[in-house]
């Protein structure tokens, strides 16, 4: 149960990370606001992803976001190559995930057979599905470095770099020292992980062994202890990859924040305006003179 909870944390902080519209909506400077006496329109800010737009990319109907694309391609893999128009490119994305899939079926198949025999299949297995799995991710970061924006840097391409492989969008954004920061603390998050985790394991088989009543095994601490150490070491490997997770989604927004940011200037010349004006109220019956202040910079 308590790691259903680390995985739902996880699961929220990707939802809310992904669907924060200040963030990560490419058009997150321009909304536009639909009249509150049309029912029937929609404001910008409202959907997150629509399969009408999807389907209308990868008909070529229109131009689509690049968010949409990605998160659309995530399920229908080889979207973004159609949509991007390397039909080339889908006999190996496909070719590649069904053989990986196909031949760790296989594997698991025979290692279940006889486990101890066959020990070495379980490893093939692994190979085989990482091998699909990898295909399917080369499928993404391919259809993101090959989308058209002309725009650089192109806040919607650095996010998605950055889910993809940590610190690559800082490195599209060319912002090269924040690299050790980030990957420096996925690695300190990972080490903790990995130590809290076998620390975890080695006081749980303790307290396995000294509450078995069959086990030959004498523990060299009590129940009691073993069982005070192994709470302790999950809670720690608990908060190990929640601060992992936050650190990889902290990366995520950076990118594309400062993608956003790249073309705001502020000039090192500010001064002070002061200048006469009419205000005029909307009912437009007295209008009363008054002075603008303004501050440019």
């Amino acid at each position: 149960m308590r790691w259903l909870r680390v995985i739902s944390a996880i699961a929220a902080g990707a939802f809310l990370c992904l669907s924060a519209h200040a963030q990560f909506k490419e058009d997150a400077f321009s909304q536009s606001y639909a009249d509150p006496s049309d029912t029937t329109a929609r404001d910008t800010t409202d959907r997150f992803f629509s399969f009408k737009e999807f389907a209308d990319g990868l008909t070529h109907k229109r131009s689509v976001k690049l968010g949409t694309m990605f998160m659309g391609s995530t399920i229908a893999i080889g979207g973004m190559q159609i949509y991007n128009r390397d039909y080339w490119k889908l006999p190996l994305v496909y070719g590649g995930i069904g053989a990986g899939v196909g031949l760790g079926i296989h594997y698991n198949n025979l290692y279940k057979a006889d486990p101890v025999a066959n020990a070495d299949y379980k490893t093939w297995r692994n190979i085989a599905f990482a091998g699909a799995a990898a295909f399917w991710w080369g499928s993404l970061m391919d259809g993101a470095v090959s989308y058209k924006s002309g725009q650089y840097p192109y806040p919607p391409r650095s996010t998605v770099y950055s889910l993809l492989l940590p610190g690559l969008g800082q490195i599209y954004n060319g912002e090269y020292w924040k690299l050790p920061i980030y990957w420096g603390g996925l690695a300190a998050c990972y080490y903790f992980v990995s130590t809290n985790n076998r620390s975890y394991q080695r006081y749980r088989t303790i307290y396995r062994q000294a509450t078995d009543e069959e086990s030959t095994v004498t523990p060299p601490i009590s129940a009691e202890t073993a069982k005070y150490y192994r709470d302790a070491y999950r809670r720690l490997r608990d908060y190990s990859i929640l601060a992992l997770a936050g650190v990889y989604f902290l990366q995520v927004i950076d990118a594309n924040v400062f993608a956003f940011m790249q073309d705001f200037e502020v000039s090192d010349d500010i001064s002070l305006r002061v200048s006469p004006t009419v205000i005029t109220p909307d009912y437009a019956q007295n209008p009363a003179m008054g002075f603008s202040l303004g501050l440019t910079f």
